[in-house]
């Protein structure tokens, strides 16, 4: 793009706490603002004093909302209707990017109330899920008129693509996640960590669907013969009663929970780990955190799902077990502790898989795309997916 573009980046989600569609909204506009682009972050706030990105426009509040397993925080106040008619109006964007435009209010009002014949307008489907994304709507059928004003389509994987692409036909161009290998990479080991144990990291909120009771025991099943095994759980939330049953019946020893971590302490824990386990059962769309774990040198262990299956080659950058088999996630585990060199061969290929993820060659894939429209808003998007 030779010009700078004002871009409005729109999102269901409560700005104000930490989750990957914000962080992902985060740091594409931090990257389109280092090239001289205008870019402004719409989305409710439930502390908005607290946000200090002077671009960012709080847009209504959030409500807490159950859905697959988690729980969305979004707002679904349609009085917010004449106030983004009204924002849409007075920053007249090049590009409109709404984030999940079908989850919440804001990015679905953005999405149909946008004059397209003057912006284009994009959105991206980040989820994967075994319930539909649009619950709040109801419907494929009320549902897939709401996406005629797209211009372009975007998806962060292989599996979300093909998951909204069978509800809604269309041209889905897969543009991943990216990660800031630097801060991993460059992270310090916490040196308590650092005394001969061998440290399994878990690192998530601690919601049923990431799967740490399967690891809890196949931890169990490993610890006997491996005494010097060291289970560290990083992340908020509290594990539900399987999880106390498993460590109580089989009196696990060196399980070491930290609750939620800054950002800073998220690197350092996985550049102390000597094997990354992610357990999780399904509905994710994409592995960020196994990317993480690569960049920061940690050999990988996640369960084969299709999220994960999309960012991991068995036996090259990691390993893959079957979901919910803790047998088998102890067997993959067990030949990362008994073979040092297939840590090293691991971790080394790793840190190569990750260096394509970094956010300025997401960014930069974006504003290509952005750029395939920029003459033509008008045009219709259809034909066959591609991945970049």
């Amino acid at each position: 793009m030779d010009r700078a573009l004002k871009i409005g980046l729109f999102s269901p989600y409560d700005h104000a706490v930490h989750g990957g569609v914000q962080s992902h909204i985060n740091e594409i506009a931090g990257q389109f603002r280092s090239w001289g682009h205008r870019v402004r972050i719409v989305a409710p706030a439930s502390s908005p004093a607290s946000i200090a990105d002077p671009d960012f426009i709080p847009m209504g509040r959030p409500f807490p909302l159950p859905t697959a397993g988690s729980v969305a925080r979004v707002s679904v106040s349609v009085w917010l209707h004449p106030k983004i008619k009204d924002l849409l109006r007075r920053e007249n964007f090049d590009i409109l990017h709404s984030h999940e435009p079908l989850v919440g209010y804001v990015p679905l009002c953005a999405l149909t109330v946008v004059d397209r014949s003057s912006t284009v307008n994009v959105a991206t489907f980040h989820s994967y899920r075994g319930r539909r994304a649009w619950w709040a709507i109801g419907s494929d059928r009320l549902a897939n008129p709401l996406l005629n004003p797209l211009h372009g389509r975007v998806a962060v994987s292989e599996p979300a693509a093909e998951f909204i692409n069978r509800h809604f036909p269309g041209d889905y161009r897969v543009i991943p996640n990216g990660i800031r290998v630097d801060d991993f990479a460059g992270a310090r080991p916490l040196p308590e960590l650092m005394d001969g144990k061998i440290n399994i990291l878990f690192l998530g909120r601690l919601e049923k669907r990431k799967g740490l009771r399967y690891l809890l025991s196949a931890y169990s099943k490993l610890k006997w013969d491996w005494p010097e095994l060291r289970l560290i759980v990083v992340g908020a939330g509290s594990p539900d009663p399987e999880c106390y049953r498993i460590m109580s019946e089989r009196n696990l020893q060196d399980v070491v929970f930290t609750g939620r971590v800054s950002n800073e302490e998220r690197a350092r824990y996985f550049k102390s780990a000597h094997v990354y386990c992610s357990p999780a059962t399904g509905n994710e769309s994409f592995g960020i955190v196994l990317l993480e774990a690569m960049s920061a040198g940690a050999p990988v262990v996640a369960t084969d799902i299709k999220g994960y299956a999309s960012v991991v080659h068995h036996g090259y950058d990691g390993l893959l077990a079957a979901p919910k088999d803790e047998d088998a996630l102890a067997q993959a585990i067990q030949a990362l502790v008994k073979h040092p060199e297939l840590r090293a061969r691991l971790s080394e290929n790793g840190v190569r898989t990750a260096e394509a993820f970094r956010w300025e060659r997401v960014a930069g894939k974006v504003m290509d795309y952005y750029d395939e429209f920029a003459t033509r808003p008008a045009a219709a998007v259809s034909g066959r997916r591609r991945a970049v």
